[in-house]
């Protein structure tokens, strides 16, 4: 970049040394937006075979939700970390206490026994985990 200056009649071509950062504060703002828009997509937990369902979403208010996944073996996962059952209360309390929704989403593989996702809501519950919510994927739909 330059501009010119006169001095005494004269005009001399000066070159700026300066870096121009305005292309690199748009390329930041629109990876900004991009993460943004992308971030609250990223599923949480282990990946499962999601059971179908016709019921309607809940609002997705949370940014950051809490996940409990059971496998197809019947191993807990909180997040992505292995959990024992029996220490799963005393692992979650300490994370629901400070949050304004206390929802404990359950994301149960179709092939784990309904009795293994049943004794887990009952665990939970004995340890005042009451707000629960099930996680399933749409049917797909065959036709118009």
């Amino acid at each position: 970049m330059s501009f010119l200056t006169g001095t005494h009649g004269q005009e001399e071509e000066e070159v700026l040394s300066d870096i121009n950062i305005t292309p690199l504060v748009d390329v930041m703002l629109v990876l900004l937006i991009i993460f943004m828009i992308t971030a609250p997509m990223l599923h949480q937990g282990i990946e499962v075979a999601l059971p179908k369902s016709e019921a309607p979403n809940l609002s997705n208010r949370l940014s950051d939700p809490i996940v409990l996944s059971i496998n197809r073996d019947g191993l807990v996962y909180l997040k992505d970390k292995p959990v024992h059952p029996t220490r799963l209360v005393e692992v979650l309390t300490p994370q629901l206490r400070g949050r304004a929704d206390e929802t404990v989403f359950v994301k149960g593989d179709r092939d784990v026994p309904y009795g293994r996702v049943i004794e887990l809501l009952d665990i939970l519950q004995r340890g005042g985990i009451v707000k629960v919510g099930m996680v399933t994927e749409r049917p797909e739909r065959k036709g118009r």
